[in-house]
């Protein structure tokens, strides 16, 4: 199926059931060979967010390949035995590695020789319409104040044992999550009657329910899964003119956390009193200002121009 908007298109392929891995490996570039030639396109940059679309597309040619290394992917729950085999041969094909956070550079640069750290940025003017909302989404008008708000993906990498726990110990506290629950069985997601799970959202009313918040929340687990991820909700929260409270992830620290802008905790207690010195900490037009200044070096357009620099060089050198 094809799908298209503006100047996206948008390739899904549709398989028979019960297909072999080697024979669904087959199809699909059986399928993209036949709509590249209808279409009759020619590839100037093949973009991988995944190793393992590399079977699929080994075979093509392209002026430039990326690899965009959003996340270490094979320590996540389920991931392909052949993802760490198969990311060694997409290094040794690319021109130029783009990872999603400082971290993740750090493990990924031994093995090319032209990897870039870049950490989750934010459309600030986008969430920082929060600041300003007045009214709050029907699903949300219920909860009772303060509300403290996870926005995102619930998964293996929240540590649940600490949500619960801080639910126990303040009841009077409401923890607002909101985003989709998968890989995980929800079945062990902690319930309290202080813990609302308002489900997936659109983008476009997501600061919309910040709004509302008094506090984000950052309460990871410390595992695998955790050690190289730079969450975007970092300077999604601030721009929304939110305190910020983040268990102590490598990327969350050094980037934010050492220069006073969120504060981070390990454990029920400290990430308790974390919250409870957020609470008690007035906004004032000072904080804000210097979070704009910061927030104004991290925009998406800024590391889009500064991705497209990079790659015309790698285009040039492979030419």
């Amino acid at each position: 199926m094809v799908t298209a908007e503006r100047n996206l298109c948008v390739v899904t392929p549709y398989l028979p059931h019960g297909l072999s891995a080697s024979r669904s490996v087959e199809v699909q570039r059986a399928l993209l060979d036949e709509w590249i030639e209808d279409v009759d396109l020619s590839l100037g940059t093949l973009w991988y967010y995944t190793p393992m679309a590399l079977p699929v597309t080994a075979h093509l040619e392209a002026e430039t390949v990326i690899y965009d290394c959003m996340d270490e992917l094979s320590a996540f729950a389920g991931a392909p035995d052949a993802l760490q085999v198969l990311e060694r041969q997409l290094m040794q094909r690319s021109h130029a590695v783009f990872t999603g956070g400082v971290s993740l550079y750090e493990a990924k640069c031994a093995f090319h020789p032209n990897v870039h750290a870049m950490p989750s940025c934010v459309e600030a003017d986008h969430f920082r319409t929060a600041r300003s909302f007045t009214s709050e989404p029907a699903s949300q008008q219920h909860i009772g104040t303060p509300r403290l708000g996870f926005c995102g993906v619930i998964d293996e990498r929240l540590d649940l044992e600490l949500v619960r726990g801080i639910a126990e110990a303040r009841p009077d506290w409401n923890l607002v999550f909101v985003g989709p629950v998968t890989k995980i069985d929800e079945a062990t997601l902690p319930t309290a009657p202080n813990i609302h799970y308002l489900g997936s959202q659109a983008y476009d009313s997501l600061p919309h329910f910040m709004s509302g918040w008094s506090v984000g929340l950052l309460p990871f687990a410390l595992n695998k899964a955790t050690e190289f991820i730079s969450p975007t909700k970092t300077p999604e929260y601030l721009a929304a003119g939110l305190q910020v409270v983040s268990t102590p992830i490598r990327d969350v620290v050094r980037s934010w956390g050492e220069s006073g802008f969120v504060r981070i905790a390990g454990t029920v207690e400290t990430f308790i009193d974390s919250i409870a010195a957020a609470l008690r900490q007035q906004d004032n037009a000072a904080r804000l200002k210097r979070v704009d200044r910061t927030l104004a070096l991290h925009s998406w357009d800024a590391t889009w121009q500064r991705m497209q620099d990079i790659m015309h060089v790698a285009r040039v050198h492979a030419a």
